[in-house]
């Protein structure tokens, strides 16, 4: 994949990424934007309503800040991951310098999750503070080709930022429910108070910000699944681009998705995380717009055509 189809492939990544920034800022705006129409509703005068816009940047920077700095170890503590040297486990220590090494990439920590499902996701929020987990269930099930499948997919969003950009858009969706049902739970319990010439126009920003408050959590995780989705397939093409394997790739994710166990330590929060959706049940009811992964079937069916001469940059 040299030439010009290499530099189309990084071309992808670029717009990625700049997609990415874009989508972060206009989410943050639109944050912004919540908190300011909610402060108007909640207090009833334009100059009030910054009270709602600072404390919507103080909550998002504030949980932004802390994401940032802990939202990997958090994650690893929630999925009662240990991390693990080389005597621990040789095979799995060795796959993972080999795909560091064919990315160009720091070596990462290595965590193992003591869990018979087999599974495995990356976090951290650049190559120089990234984690690859595994479950110990993925290193019984799985053999060295499709192990390094696996291992070249997270080392993908490693090398191609997808682990920081999960943890900031997972910052802002957070930050939109909670926002929204603060406001809520407000007015719920009849909180908020009118102000002399509020008027109407209180009224109508009461109107639109239960509206905004209804809706913007929902569309927030749409926009964050179908993004998540797309970054699965370039994920996918990008560990083909380090193994120069794709069956090792396809024959793991058959297997995974094929296994019977439960991820016991999986749950909403992280379950974007994984390779694939640890939820199977959510995911067979959400095969739409709420569902964190692209169909299993679609990846593997890419996969297998590139094994026959497709190539990665033929992934739409």
């Amino acid at each position: 994949m040299a030439g010009p189809a290499q530099g189309t492939f990084r071309d992808r990544i670029g717009v990625n990424r700049r997609n990415s920034l874009f989508l972060i800022l206009a989410f943050f705006v639109f944050v912004l934007v919540l908190g300011y129409v909610i402060g108007y509703a909640w207090l009833g005068d334009p100059r009030s309503a910054i009270f709602g816009l600072v404390l919507a940047f103080v909550v998002g920077t504030i949980a932004g800040l802390v994401s940032y700095f802990a939202g990997d170890k958090m994650v690893l503590a929630a999925s009662r991951a240990k991390e693990i040297t080389h005597e621990d486990a040789p095979q799995l220590f060795n796959v993972v310098e080999e795909m560091s090494i064919a990315g160009g990439l720091p070596m990462p920590k290595v965590y193992i999750i003591q869990d018979s499902a087999p599974n495995a996701f990356a976090t951290g929020r650049d190559p120089e503070h990234a984690s690859v987990a595994v479950t110990s269930g993925l290193l019984e099930k799985l053999d060295r080709d499709e192990l390094q499948g696996v291992v070249a997919h997270e080392m993908a969003h490693v090398g191609n930022y997808d682990i920081r950009y999960a943890m900031l858009v997972g910052i802002l969706v957070g930050t939109t429910v909670l926002i929204s049902d603060f406001f809520l739970r407000g007015l719920w319990f009849g909180g908020g108070r009118s102000r002399e010439g509020g008027g109407y126009v209180q009224i109508i920003m009461v109107v639109v910000a239960i509206v905004l408050a209804i809706l913007a959590p929902l569309f927030a995780r749409l926009l964050q699944m179908s993004i998540s989705r797309q970054r699965e397939y370039l994920a996918d093409a990008t560990a083909v681009r380090l193994t120069r394997n794709p069956d090792g790739l396809a024959d793991a994710l058959q297997k995974i998705s094929g296994d019977r166990e439960v991820l016991e330590v999986a749950n909403r929060a992280t379950a974007h995380l994984y390779i694939v959706n640890p939820i199977k049940r959510f995911e067979k009811r959400a095969k739409g717009l709420f569902s964190t992964h692209p169909p299993i079937g679609e990846r593997i069916k890419i996969l297998r055509a590139m094994e026959t001469g497709g190539t990665a940059e033929s992934i739409g």
